[in-house]
């Protein structure tokens, strides 16, 4: 089942922008309704303020009418098994529980399968601003 956000995570490496970084990262994630969304890095002149393949897939999902994520799959090109970074364990735990599988990657398929648990062991939420 995982293998099909492989392979749109990997398909999202070849639609990023990342000439400063040199740094290409694809992410896919599957929707509570089952569709799946993939997003591109895609970086600014203004670096660091492009946006992450996560945030992207993230944009889609909600501009799709999606609210929950039920797995996410993340690629890079240049790194083997490639985390989501600090802000993006952040934003996927916006719309993510903690025991949403987060399948990380290389070119040829998943290497590891971690939770968002484990990448954030102590994510913020809204019960913090009450």
């Amino acid at each position: 089942m995982s293998k099909d956000l492989f392979e749109a995570a990997r398909n999202a490496i070849g639609r990023c922008h990342a000439p400063y970084s040199q740094f290409p990262v694809g992410a896919a994630l599957r929707g509570d309704d089952g569709r799946i969304h993939a997003g591109a890095n895609i970086e600014v002149a203004s670096f660091p303020e492009g946006w992450c393949a996560e945030t992207t897939a993230i944009g889609h999902m909600i501009m799709a009418g999606g609210r929950r994520i039920e797995e996410v799959a993340v690629i890079a090109e240049k790194k083997v098994a490639c985390t989501p970074c600090g802000g993006c364990r952040q934003r996927l735990a916006e719309f993510a529980g903690p025991d949403t599988k987060i399948h990380l990657c290389d070119m040829n398929g998943i290497v590891q399968t971690v939770t968002l648990g484990e990448l954030l062991p102590y994510a913020f939420d809204s019960d913090a601003l009450t």
